[in-house]
Parts: structure tokens; C-alpha cells; sequence
């Protein structure tokens, strides 16, 4: 449950946002458990129904924000004196959230749940090269936002 929490704050953007993904996730995993083929990878299974799950939720975003003016929401930061370490982790987490889906998800994936390139390209349903491609951009563009930061 944790890792499958980290990934979906992952996909989401943020700790609110993944655990309604998560919740919908376990949700449709439940009411589809007739679909799991036994022998298979469970978590691999569950992952894919969480990547298809934020698919479509950043489709119906999209829709909405044709449709709709976005509201303005400010991020605040506590006053608490919060360290070093939390500082550069939302620096991470803010240079995630500006890669491209597909490459946030093989970043997720390969370089925080420490799945191999093969099981992170079946969850994701594409060639191992393809995952991998999107693996190197992904961490290059990673690391320049973050060398950008502490400059």
C-alpha cells in the first residue's frame, strides 16, 4: 500500500490528489478482481489501473479547463521553519510534476519504486526501449530543473 500510495502522489502531483487516485484505484481493482488472471504480477496489475485511471482523469481535467475558467490557488508555505530537507524534496517534486506524463511515469516507476525496466514497460504497456527512452529524458530533464534550482 505505501509504494502504490507514492505512486499515485507521483501521478498526481501531489499526497491529496494520490490517495483519491489510490482510493479509486482499489476500488476498480476490487470490483474487477474477476479479472486478475492468477500467476500474474498483482501489483502490476493494480498499477495499470491506476495509470489508466489518472489517463482519464487528465483527459476530463483537459475538458473541463476548455470549458470552465481555472481558478487561481496560491500555494502557501507554513511559517514552522521547515528544514532543508523538506525544501529540496518539494523542489523534486515540483520538477516531477513539470515532466511529461509519460516520462514521470518511468522515472516513478524504475528510479522510486525500483521496478526493472521490463516490469515498469509491462505496467506500462509499451516496448522496454520505448520505456527506457523515456526513462533517460525524463532523469536528464529532471536533473537540469534541479541544477537550475540550485544555481
Amino acid at each position: 500500500m505505501p509504494r502504490l500510495r507514492r505512486f499515485a502522489a507521483g501521478l498526481a502531483g501531489n499526497g491529496s490528489d494520490g490517495d483519491d487516485l489510490c482510493q479509486m484505484t482499489i476500488e476498480r481493482a476490487l470490483a474487477n478482481r474477476e479479472k486478475w488472471r492468477g500467476g500474474t504480477r498483482l501489483d502490476s496489475w493494480v498499477y495499470r489501473i491506476m495509470r489508466n485511471i489518472r489517463i482519464d482523469e487528465a483527459r476530463a481535467v483537459n475538458r473541463r479547463s476548455q470549458t470552465f475558467v481555472a481558478e487561481e490557488s496560491g500555494s502557501s508555505v507554513g511559517s514552522d521553519g521547515a528544514q532543508e530537507a523538506s525544501v529540496e524534496l518539494s523542489d523534486v517534486d515540483a520538477a516531477m510534476a513539470k515532466l511529461p506524463g509519460e516520462q514521470r511515469e518511468a522515472v516513478l516507476l524504475v528510479m522510486v519504486e525500483g521496478y526493472s525496466y521490463k516490469e515498469a514497460a509491462e505496467i506500462v504497456g509499451c516496448p522496454v526501449g520505448t520505456l527506457n527512452s523515456r526513462l533517460v529524458r525524463g532523469r536528464d530533464a529532471l536533473m537540469a530543473m534541479l541544477e537550475e534550482n540550485t544555481a
